[in-house]
């Protein structure tokens, strides 16, 4: 029961932010969208920004579920690689767009970014960091040192995230799948054994 009231508060807090905007949302509402008290919603958050957090992190808890079904497949380690930033990308892109209003702010606020990011950066480092570990022990890939690879990584394809959600090198050609295959590539040939 306690999960369920917990979880309930969470979903209608994200539509209500997607629809209205986290600034223009108030405990008060959420409580009420949810058919519960004010006083209910306190015993679980202690003010909007602990929701809003709790909204970002049952987001990025479907990012990362959708990772760990990448690492757990029984394929090449350059598979799994390619398949890890494809997925990535769309996944963040379905998130995204799944939270009207919620995104635009997000955007407009890197700080915000930033914090959402941190919570799942570690997680993601320690999954490109199996499959990349994967590849040196099956001698696909040739790497020195997993730890800064895995972080370098993780944080290059973080840094295209808007430019894929936004779709911003379209003008230039690129649409959002090139994006990810380009980038697999590119990754790809700069750690792969001749």
């Amino acid at each position: 029961m306690v999960s369920k009231t917990r979880d309930k508060f969470i979903e209608v807090a994200r539509q209500l932010f997607a629809r209205k905007g986290v600034e223009n949302t108030t405990m008060n509402d959420i409580a009420s969208a949810s058919d519960k008290g004010r006083r209910t919603i306190y015993t679980y958050f202690k003010n909007k920004r602990d929701i809003y957090n709790a909204v970002v992190e049952s987001e990025s808890d479907k990012l990362m579920m959708n990772l760990r079904l990448i690492v757990a497949r029984p394929v090449s380690a350059e598979e799994k690689l390619k398949e890890y930033v494809a997925v990535r990308f769309e996944t963040m892109r379905e998130i995204v767009s799944r939270n009207g209003s919620l995104r635009a702010g997000f955007f407009r606020d890197v700080r915000k970014v930033d914090r959402a990011r941190k919570l799942i950066s570690k997680k993601e480092i320690a999954m490109l960091r199996e499959i990349l570990e994967e590849g040196v022990q099956n001698g696909e890939f040739e790497i020195t040192d997993l730890n800064h690879t895995s972080v370098i990584v993780t944080h290059a394809i973080q840094g295209l995230d808007v430019t894929y959600i936004r779709d911003s090198l379209s003008d230039k050609g690129i649409d959002q799948e090139m994006l990810a295959e380009y980038f697999s590539r590119i990754l790809l040939k700069g750690i792969i054994k001749r």
